[in-house]
């Protein structure tokens, strides 16, 4: 294996590492994540719901089917529920 080999070798191993690293440090941070209903402010929520397709929709504050990520264990606080309302 000549040097232009190695180095090619070499700068596909560490892309591959990083690669890996950042999936799972993605995966660890949604898991660090919960869903958090009634604290979106308008326009703030962050994924569709039955009246919307998307995010950035909500219509007012605090509506009870808008929701928002939130890290885990701070939605109550926060004066949200991590359930959605019932229909």
């Amino acid at each position: 294996m000549n040097n232009r080999q190695a180095l090619i070798a070499a700068a596909l191993a560490t892309a591959c590492a990083t690669a890996s690293t950042v999936a799972a440090a993605a995966q660890e941070k949604a898991a660090e994540k919960e869903k958090c209903y009634g604290i979106a402010k308008a326009g703030q929520n962050d994924c569709a719901t039955g009246t919307h397709g998307c995010s950035s929709q909500a219509k007012s504050d605090n509506m009870a089917g808008e929701w928002k990520f939130v890290a885990k264990g701070s939605c109550e606080k926060a004066g949200g529920k991590t359930t959605a309302p019932a229909k």
